[in-house]
């Protein structure tokens, strides 16, 4: 199986690994987050990845960052150089969780999943107006609040 770990700006990558536990809270020991601090360098984030992923395969390791050149993904980049590890920039919700689904896959279909799933996670929504939406009639009282 191969892990997944997700660097980016803090909080961002501990709080994709929450929301992804939320939905999948057996994948917590395949997925472990670096959050890169404003204030660390790119030596101490790099040390910080390298204790997270202490046990994992580097050979079936997907790495998904947020902003490419930036500071994550450059410590992603130096993290994975000379390993088998795949790195991912431009992580989402959806791609994390495509990436989660298929963790079993061999490591080149999961970077194709993963891809796919930040992909068709981008959606147009149309949104009615709430006037024009259907009022309870069992709720004589009901009134609709925004904030």
């Amino acid at each position: 199986m191969n892990g997944i770990l997700v660097i980016a700006h803090a909080p961002l990558a501990s709080a994709l690994r929450q929301c992804v536990l939320h939905v999948f809270p057996d994948a917590a020991p395949s997925v472990v987050a670096v959050d890169v601090l404003p204030q660390a360098s790119p030596d101490e984030s790099l040390q910080q990845a390298r204790r997270a992923v202490t046990g994992m395969d580097m050979n079936h390791l997907l790495v998904l960052t947020d902003v490419f050149g930036a500071t994550p993904c450059n410590v992603a980049q130096r993290l994975v150089e000379g390993a088998a590890a795949r790195l991912v920039s431009g992580v989402s919700l959806p791609m994390l969780l495509r990436a989660v689904t298929y963790r079993h896959e061999p490591l080149d279909m999961l970077v194709s999943r993963a891809m796919a799933g930040g992909a068709q996670g981008i959606i147009p929504v149309s949104v009615t107006a709430p006037q024009n939406q259907n009022k309870r009639s069992h709720d004589q009282n009901h009134h609709d609040h925004q904030q």
